[in-house]
């Protein structure tokens, strides 16, 4: 059996991971113990299973827990969310509970939905609990996280300022920030709303946790204005793909990646996938002309409700759907074992999304395979993947596909002829709603006419 280390960001989950703690003889906390970790959070490592520290977490909470701030470059994947947790809780672990301490904020639902569903598996012992603030759901049940006090609270910056708007979500206690995938909440805008949400905290001095995948210059201005004489832990600064993925470039015209996709899975080359797509409309797309070729698969993106997403997840885990169409907002919170294949339906713009997007695959040990299809107008971005990953992919293409065949239905209306339907659109509502005005008036002005008429016949 593979040991497990402490990365708890790894696809496979605690509970199947529990033996590997027993079978090495109980000692699977040894490594943890070095870090000056408490008996009950030791406890709750070896109960989850991890063997030893990753190199984030030896780096990132030794000095965590001696309340200094910490300034951590480190990919997805690399243990990072034990690194931040678990000195939080141990720093909260005898405080007096009941009282909402530590604030954790992170992009996406699904980001926030595992943090806590991990601390709740460390602080198991502790006594302290955690809740996920995010939108997509009824905000009752998050108002009573505020109003009793829990102790870690794990946020997706909009939802938490809809509640900053109210008494009740002042977090006048809060004396740990953490800041999750800042990257990511560069790319997705967040950063005002970050801005905003420290300004709702506490102005006395308290401790800040940064944690970025990257460091792109408006995330190292962030940190330089929230750090204080930070601690800087650089874990795996040249972001590279697990050996474990093979990956391939299918090249193939923009208008039959849906029959490539399809044709695959009907010979059997994929199994499960996740097909990442470039926007919100083209997952949507790729889901439903997928279904009109008797292939189950489900949408996964922003404009998604929670309830939809976490539908969609699991019908993908059980088996029920084949094809999950996702996008780059949700490429570093989806948690799916024994994923088979990943799809980059659409070339990323940026190597850093490429990486993150196949490592969905090869998780926990297991092999996985990545493929990308690339139409003649990506072939300019394959090119700064492959200088990123410091070699050229294979090209495949497969028999018996007819790749100069003609569709009758595009994949996607280009942007510039939405735009011009929409704009055409207006222009016709405007008219319409020109031409009802205008008969309102003539009929108003007809029954102002009868009414002096009669009028004038009665004098």
């Amino acid at each position: 059996m593979t040991k497990r280390t402490g990365d708890i960001d790894t696809s496979s989950r605690p509970a199947n991971a529990s033996n590997g703690s027993r079978e090495n003889g109980g000692g699977s906390s040894d490594g943890f113990a070095s870090l000056g970790l408490s008996p009950a959070l030791l406890k709750s490592v070896q109960a989850m299973g991890f063997e030893s520290p990753t190199p984030i977490q030896r780096s990132a909470i030794p000095p965590a827990l001696e309340g200094k701030d910490v300034l951590a470059t480190a990919m997805t994947g690399s243990g990072k969310t034990a690194a931040f947790l678990l000195p939080v809780l141990q720093r909260l672990q005898d405080q007096p509970k009941g009282t909402t301490r530590a604030l954790i904020v992170t992009p996406t639902r699904e980001l926030a939905a595992q943090i806590v569903e991990h601390l709740d598996g460390l602080a198991k012992g502790t006594g302290l609990r955690g809740k996920a603030i995010f939108g997509g759901v009824g905000a009752g049940p998050q108002e009573k996280a505020f109003r009793k006090g829990v102790e870690v609270i794990v946020a997706t910056p909009g939802r938490l300022l809809d509640h900053f708007q109210h008494e009740y979500a002042r977090l006048a206690e809060a004396d740990i920030v953490v800041l999750d995938e800042a990257d990511r909440m560069l790319d997705m805008g967040f950063l005002p709303e970050i801005r905003k949400i420290l300004r709702h905290l506490p102005a006395r001095p308290r401790q800040t946790l940064f944690f970025s995948a990257t460091m792109p210059r408006p995330i190292a201005q962030l940190a330089g204005e929230l750090l204080r004489s930070p601690v800087r832990v650089e874990v795996q600064k040249k972001q590279a793909p697990p050996s474990a993925i093979s990956q391939a470039l299918y090249p193939v015209p923009g208008e039959l990646k849906v029959d490539l996709l399809a044709e695959l899975l009907r010979r059997g080359d994929v199994g499960n996938v996740i097909a990442f797509c470039r926007t919100k409309h083209r997952a949507k797309r790729l889901a439903k002309k997928l279904e009109k070729r008797g292939i189950a698969a489900a949408e996964i993106h922003g404009n998604r409700s929670q309830k939809q997403r976490t539908a969609a997840l699991a019908g993908f885990r059980d088996g029920r759907y084949a094809v999950l169409a996702a996008t780059d907002i949700v490429a570093r919170g989806i948690d799916v074992v024994e994923l088979d294949h990943v799809v980059n339906f659409d070339v990323p713009a940026v190597p850093e999304d490429y990486i993150h997007r196949i490592g969905r695959t090869a998780r926990a040990g297991a092999d996985g395979e990545a493929y990308t299809f690339v139409s003649p107008q990506e072939e300019k971005d394959v090119g700064a993947i492959e200088r990123a990953l410091g070699r050229r992919l294979p090209r495949r293409l497969i028999d018996d596909f007819d790749y100069k065949a003609k569709t009758e239905e595009r994949f996607e209306i280009p942007v510039g002829e939405r735009i011009a339907k929409i704009k055409e659109r207006k222009r016709e509502e405007r008219a319409r709603a020109k031409r009802n005005a205008e008969r309102k008036k003539r009929n108003a002005e007809g029954q102002s006419n009868g009414r002096g008429g009669g009028s004038s016949r009665r004098n």
